[in-house]
């Protein structure tokens, strides 16, 4: 299987919310089966009448489809209300809920054993399948209950965005693997794309969104090839048929086209796994929705911040991808297109303080924010931040004439409002934050 057909499938598998439940129809059957032919073989009935046990179990049988129904309707409603209220970016993320895919999972077996149960009632009622699914049937309430618990608090928004910055920061460490040295107190020098005519270009077949790509693929046939690959797009662009896909600048006359375009997938929409950006979009998306006049939550948009703020730390204490993967001799086979440490801040910050330059609130978070990552952060990642900090004063005192506004919109916060700390706070204890054992402990203790 190709590296292209595992993702795929991993791809898919993650965003289903129906596989799980499909293959319990089988485990129900099967498992109906099995212990039917064990009571069966032991001669376990119930003291019931055949009448009665028909009763009781089409009850159940009834109930329990209900439940199937009721489940798989909620699930959509909430992902309708969720994407409506916060952003449609969260609808494939939605889908990813363990307890989702185990309570529908668990409600359609049920039901496919009560069924099971029913049609084998004859002139006797089963006892060893008939308690399982009476029983059975009692700790799905059970289960329905608590589901209904956990999808209605998944409608909060904080619960949504801690969700988000959750898989985020997984997709940092793992993107970005190595942690910034404090010594290196210089930026790399920039990856030079080898200038000149290419020896090959390789056009894109299909339109989508870049997914996600096989680095150790790409560099194992450039090696074996003996050649330089650079691939165009960044993961996150889109992508029309017919654009340029991969460059072979040197070499790679024996390399297939339909090896280089099974190195990379597309898709109708931006994924997380090897987009750390795409975290910061989505969150990016809720806090400009709930500024936006028709809603006016500024609140939101403060615990959007507070997401952000986690986020951008963990990017800023790490080495960036310097967009080149080199093989086993230090050779550099592959060139590819990465998102730099500006890049990650103007997404992080720009649109927030556009929108929320009417809100106190959301400038003092803003300020608290870009004064603890100056303080807290390595050295080098300090300049651009202080450039976005002394953004952020202009447009508050743009946004507020009256000098008092403009006192407390200057003010850092890191509840927005009602911190009721003292503007130097932040830069207290700033070398705890530098050590990464300690960083959430801290941030939690100012909190």
């Amino acid at each position: 299987m190709s590296w292209i057909q595992r993702y795929r499938l991993r791809l898919y598998f993650r965003n289903s919310i129906w596989i799980f439940p499909a293959l319990s129809i089988v485990a129900g059957m099967i498992s109906v089966y099995l212990l039917n032919r064990v009571e069966r073989a032991l001669g376990w009935q119930m003291k019931m009448g055949p009448e009665s046990g028909r009763a009781v179990m089409g009850a159940i049988v009834s109930s329990m489809f209900s439940l199937v129904v009721l489940g798989s309707s909620t699930i959509l409603v909430v992902i309708q209300l969720a994407s409506a209220q916060l952003t449609p970016r969260i609808i494939s993320l939605m889908y990813r809920v363990g307890i989702r895919k185990l309570s529908l999972a668990v409600f359609v077996f049920t039901f496919t054993f009560s069924v099971g149960v029913l049609v084998r009632i004859e002139e006797s009622v089963p006892l060893l399948t008939g308690y399982l699914a009476a029983y059975g049937f009692l700790l799905n309430l059970a289960l329905f209950i608590y589901f209904v618990d956990r999808i209605g608090k998944a409608l909060r928004p904080s619960a949504v965005l801690q969700y988000v910055a959750y898989i985020g920061r997984e997709v940092i460490c793992s993107v970005y693997p190595r942690v910034l040295e404090e010594r290196q107190s210089t930026p790399p020098e920039p990856i030079k794309t080898p200038d000149g005519e290419p020896a090959r270009t390789i056009t894109s077949s299909e339109d989508g969104s870049v997914l996600a790509f096989d680095l150790k693929g790409l560099a194992i046939l450039a090696e074996r090839s003996n050649s330089l690959i650079e691939l165009m797009p960044e993961v996150g662009d889109f992508v029309a048929a017919g654009d340029p896909l991969f460059r072979i600048v040197r070499g790679g006359k024996d390399i297939s086209e339909d090896s280089l375009r099974d190195s990379i997938a597309f898709g109708p929409e931006r994924t997380i796994e090897q987009d750390p950006m795409f975290s910061f979009r989505i969150i990016v998306d809720i806090a400009s929705k709930a500024l936006s006049p028709a809603i006016n939550d500024p609140t939101t948009a403060v615990l959007a911040i507070d997401q952000i703020h986690h986020l951008l730390r963990e990017v800023g204490r790490r080495h960036l991808a310097d967009g080149q993967e080199r093989d086993r001799r230090g050779q550099v086979r592959l060139l590819y297109r990465t998102p730099n440490w500006e890049d990650f801040v103007y997404l992080a910050v720009t649109e927030v303080r556009q929108y929320g330059r009417d809100s106190i609130q959301v400038m003092r978070r803003l300020r608290a924010m870009l004064e603890n990552l100056i303080a807290t952060l390595p050295d080098r990642r300090a300049p651009l931040l202080r450039k976005e900090l002394s953004l952020l004063t202009t447009s508050s005192r743009r946004a507020f004439p009256d000098s008092d506004d403009q006192v407390l919109a200057e003010t850092s916060d890191l509840q927005g409002m009602g911190g009721g700390r003292e503007q130097n706070q932040l830069h207290r204890n700033a070398s705890v934050f530098r050590k990464p054992q300690f960083q959430a402990a801290a941030l939690l203790d100012q909190q």
